[in-house]
C-alpha cells in the first residue's frame, strides 16, 4: 500500500480542493456584483419610496405627483406610493417628510407656497420650517400662471382690464386662492406694478375662486393654467400669461408683462427630502427624473394638464428657491400682507 511520506500533501489533496472552491467562490462572487450593478430595482429594497403630497387629489399637485412616480419607476424598479396628506397649504405633509428618516425613500411635493412664500408672511405659524427642515432635492414642473375673466366678461384684453381699473378704482376685484397663495400675491402684484386699486376677494382654495370668476361674482383671478384648462372658451376668457413663459398650447397668447412693464409670477412644483438627506441620493431621484421624462408621452400629458417640464437638479433648484423667496418677500412687504 502506498502511503504518503510525511510532511507531504497527496495530489489532489485539500490544498488543490481549497483552490479549487476559491475559484469557484470568486467567479459567484463576479457574477453577484454583476448582477447588483445591472438591477436598478435594488435601489429601494426594503419599500416602496413614498412621495407625499399636501392637496387634495385630482388637482394640477397630485397630477404632478402621479405622473412623477411613473417617471421615476422603470429606474427605480417600484412605482412609489403617492400619499396625500392635506392641511395647513401644503404643511401637514412637509412636517411628514420632515420627521422622516433621510433614506431617500420619503419625499414630498414642494411647491411655490410652501418653500417660497408662506415662510415670508408675518403671523405665520409653521409646523417646521422648510430651509431647515427640509432640502431641495429636484424642480419637476412649471405650472403656467394665467389671467382669465368670465366668457361673458366686457374686457376682452388687459389692456380694457387696465383701463377700467384705473377709471373705477377700488371697484374691480380678484378673487384667490386664499391669504398668502400665489395667487393672491399675483393679483397684489398686479396691482402695485400697475398702479392699481383691486379689491382681493380670498376663497378656500383656486375651485371656488375659479367658479366665481366664470359666474361674474368676481372680475378676474390669476392662477395655475390647470386650474382653469378645462374651462376656457365655456365659462372662462384667457386674457393673457402671467409667468414670461405661457404654454406650447396656446402659442400666442400675449403676457401680462407686455402691459404691465415687469410683471411676471412663476409657479413651479418639486421635490424635497428631510434634512440630512446624502446628496448621492437625491442625485438618485434626480438621474431617474431626467430618465422617465426623457418620453415624449409623459411630457406630453403634462402639457396638456397645463404644466411645462422644468427640470432642476439640487443646486439649481435651491437657487431658484431662493430667487423667488427673496422676489416673494418683496411682494408681501410692499402690499403689507400678513396672516390674521
Amino acid at each position: 500500500m502506498n502511503r504518503a511520506r510525511p510532511g507531504r500533501r497527496p495530489p489532489g489533496g485539500a490544498g488543490a480542493r481549497g483552490r479549487r472552491i476559491g475559484r469557484r467562490l470568486g467567479a459567484a462572487l463576479a457574477l453577484l456584483l454583476a448582477a447588483a450593478a445591472a438591477a436598478p430595482a435594488a435601489a429601494f429594497p426594503d419599500r416602496p419610496p413614498r412621495i407625499l403630497g399636501g392637496f387634495a387629489a385630482g388637482g394640477t399637485s397630485d397630477i404632478v405627483n402621479r405622473l412623477t412616480a411613473e417617471a421615476v419607476a422603470p429606474s427605480f424598479g417600484v412605482r412609489p406610493v403617492v400619499d396625500i396628506r392635506t392641511g395647513a397649504n401644503g404643511f401637514i405633509a412637509a412636517a411628514e417628510a420632515a420627521r422622516s428618516a433621510p433614506d431617500g425613500l420619503t419625499v414630498v411635493q414642494c411647491s411655490t407656497g410652501l418653500l417660497t412664500i408662506t415662510p415670508e408672511l408675518p403671523g405665520a405659524q409653521l409646523p417646521i420650517d422648510p430651509a431647515q427642515d427640509l432640502v431641495p432635492i429636484a424642480n419637476v414642473a412649471h405650472s403656467s400662471q394665467a389671467m382669465v375673466v368670465s366668457s361673458r366678461s366686457p374686457y376682452r384684453s388687459v389692456g380694457e382690464f387696465l383701463a377700467a381699473a384705473r377709471a373705477r378704482p377700488g371697484t374691480l376685484t380678484y378673487a384667490s386662492a386664499g391669504i398668502g397663495s400665489v395667487s393672491h400675491l399675483s393679483g397684489a402684484r398686479l396691482a402695485r406694478l400697475g398702479g392699481l386699486e383691486l379689491v382681493h376677494v380670498p376663497y378656500r382654495g383656486a375651485a371656488p375662486g375659479v367658479l366665481d370668476v366664470a359666474a361674474g361674482r368676481a372680475d378676474t383671478i390669476i392662477t395655475n393654467l390647470g386650474d382653469v384648462v378645462g374651462q376656457l372658451g365655456e365659462g372662462l376668457r384667457l386674457l393673457a400669461f402671467a409667468d414670461g413663459i405661457g404654454s406650447p398650447r396656446f402659442p400666442g397668447v400675449p403676457q401680462l408683462g407686455d402691459s404691465v412693464p415687469g410683471y411676471a409670477v412663476s409657479g413651479w412644483f418639486g421635490l424635497c427630502g428631510p434634512r440630512g438627506l446624502p446628496a448621492a441620493l437625491a442625485e438618485r431621484w434626480v438621474a431617474a427624473l431626467r430618465a422617465g421624462f426623457a418620453d415624449p408621452a409623459l411630457r406630453q400629458r403634462l402639457e396638456e394638464n397645463g404644466l411645462v417640464l422644468r427640470l432642476e437638479d439640487t443646486a439649481t433648484f435651491a437657487r431658484t428657491i431662493a430667487t423667488d423667496r427673496r422676489d416673494w418677500g418683496e411682494v408681501i412687504r410692499a402690499a403689507r400682507i400678513r396672516v390674521e
